[in-house]
């Protein structure tokens, strides 16, 4: 077996076990995700995982009994002697060897399970709503996911999130909130804010509270109307938030007061899965006031063209305005 699968199988065990962390469950979520081959693999090593389980309960020998007698036989028989040759094991075989594993840490690894299970949660179409353990909100935008322990233990409440949410979190100075997204750290005590990830980029935009963004030994502090943007290899800059376009998801609506034509056509694209471009440099700043609720993007779309004088072109699903 090679590096990666010995890594991989010890990731399964800690998942299976309940010991992963938030990250480490988002991981395995990805891993099984990817390929149809490593969801197979999965439930391989989650049924060997459950019979053996099975194989311990329905067990009328006394394990811990065999177990002792088993050393003593390798304690008693002498090195020289043992024959070097391969053991080829019944797949019953190692069942019993697994369930005397699960015998003398069964009761410690129950209790694990139970108090650190991890909760994944995740949004596919449609935007979904999460309340958590200590009574924080989370607005999950499509395809997002979080996921975080069935209790927040210790110093911190910790989670991870794929995607987009708006968190709207419970105050607890003793207790920092702390989300991992894309390889960023954000570090709240009580706040509301928005985090976005993608592949190149991570964006925290902050409406009440104070922020903290990090990654590795760079971070900023964000006050309300602040963000942070965090570029795949780069430090986190702050900047000023000057719209409240992100948070459509939420509210259902486009608000616009003098925004850029080209800032709302970015937001249109992520709320429609649209492939809108801008095709005249000369349109692109052009400046718009208008709330949009509950509207089509083709309703959207006329507005603009009427208000801004802007002409719309289609070629196939891209959408041009010019």
């Amino acid at each position: 077996m090679n590096r990666e699968n010995n890594s991989i199988d010890e990731l399964l065990i800690k998942y299976l076990l309940g010991e992963a962390d938030a990250r480490e469950h988002l991981t395995v979520q990805k891993w099984r995700d990817a390929k149809h081959e490593n969801e197979k693999y999965f439930e391989g090593f989650r049924l060997i995982w459950e019979q053996s389980k099975y194989a311990e309960s329905k067990s009328t020998i006394d394990e811990n009994a065999a177990w002792e007698r088993m050393k003593l036989r390798l304690q008693d028989t002498p090195a020289q002697s043992k024959p070097t040759k391969k053991i080829a094991l019944s797949i019953n075989t190692f069942m019993r060897v697994a369930a005397v594993l699960v015998v003398l840490l069964g009761g410690f690894w129950f209790y694990t399970m139970q108090s650190n299970r991890m909760i994944i949660v995740q949004s596919e179409l449609t935007t979904k709503i999460e309340n958590l353990p200590d009574g924080s909100v989370v607005t999950l935008n499509k395809n997002s996911s979080i996921s975080y322990p069935k209790q927040f233990k210790g110093n911190t409440r910790e989670i991870s999130l794929s995607g987009e949410a708006f968190f709207n979190i419970t105050p607890n100075k003793e207790m920092p909130f702390i989300i991992a997204a894309n390889g960023v750290s954000i570090k709240v005590v009580g706040t509301s804010f928005n985090v976005k990830t993608a592949i190149e980029k991570t964006e925290v935009i902050v409406e009440t509270g104070i922020v903290e963004v990090s990654k590795k030994e760079n971070s900023v502090r964000l006050n309300p109307k602040e963000k942070a943007i965090v570029l795949k290899e780069s430090a986190p800059v702050k900047d000023e938030s000057k719209d409240a376009l992100y948070n459509y998801y939420r509210t259902n609506e486009f608000v616009c007061n003098n925004t850029p034509l080209w800032r709302l056509v970015e937001v249109l694209n992520d709320a429609y899965g649209s492939h809108i471009s801008i095709g005249n440099a000369s349109v692109k700043n052009l400046p718009l006031t208008a709330t949009f609720k509950n509207e089509n993007l083709n309703d959207i779309l006329n507005i603009i063209s009427e208000t801004l004088d802007v002409s719309i072109s289609r070629n196939g699903t891209e959408i041009i305005l010019q």
